[in-house]
């Protein structure tokens, strides 16, 4: 058994994937990848709230004591490898199962500039957001942080519905890494009850591929790995 393996999350399968996470936005990505993968995998659920992801073993890990972390044993040249951050792991997963990612060169860029546009903007102003709105809002006096997120989240929100505009998935037709990366997320907006704030409805092409991708079989499963409960 490979020594990255945590003792206090035992592997029952080591030659799976073993996967380190919560359904959060960010963990429900990786959840997501490996169901639509179909990668032999083993989930174990790391509960931030506890502060699980301070737990030595973890950090051992992840030294950013964040979700998710994967370790594979089967990873490059048949070493076993760790790895942290929702987009590196999913460019990875990607790239092992030869899928959602595509070959052709123009739509691989298109699809990496799109999931690092989740990774640069969507994830980190969509978590600041639903902090000020909803978890903090009767922690400060001051509106600055709520009006200032607000209104990014809002253009962002704008930016995916232009680009949605005459298309499927943020990549034309094609499903990939960089729609599990951003759905989630802005699914999370309904659990923020910011739809009003942000006026959701009025971003006319976001609604209908949220719910195009969570019609998938495997991206509705991803989303249950890692639950809260």
């Amino acid at each position: 058994m490979s020594d990255l393996f945590p003792k206090r999350w035992p592997a029952q399968h080591p030659d799976r994937i073993q996967l380190y996470s919560l359904a959060t936005p960010n963990g429900r990505k990786i959840g997501i990848a490996l169901e639509e993968m179909a990668l032999p995998y083993e989930a174990h659920r790391i509960d931030i709230m506890a502060g699980d992801q301070f737990d030595e073993d973890y950090t051992k890990l992840n030294p950013n004591s964040k979700i998710p972390t994967i370790v594979d044993p089967n990873g490059p040249g048949g070493e076993p490898i760790a790895l942290m951050e929702s987009g590196a792991i999913l460019l990875y997963l990607a790239e092992k199962s030869g899928k959602f990612l595509p070959s052709d060169a123009r739509l691989r860029w298109e699809t990496i500039q799109w999931l690092t546009f989740q990774l640069a903007n969507v994830g980190p102003l969509f978590g600041q957001f639903g902090h000020f709105f909803k978890f903090a809002k009767d922690k400060t006096s001051d509106t600055y942080a709520v009006e200032r997120y607000t209104t990014e989240a809002k253009r962002l929100l704008g930016v995916v519905d232009r680009r949605l505009e005459g298309r499927t998935f943020l990549v034309g037709e094609t499903y990939t890494i960089a729609d599990m990366a951003t759905a989630p997320w802005v699914r999370a907006i309904e659990f923020y009850e910011g739809e009003d704030a942000l006026d959701y409805a009025s971003f006319a092409n976001v609604e209908p591929w949220v719910k195009r991708c969570l019609e998938r079989p495997k991206t509705a499963a991803g989303l249950k790995v890692t639950s809260f409960s």
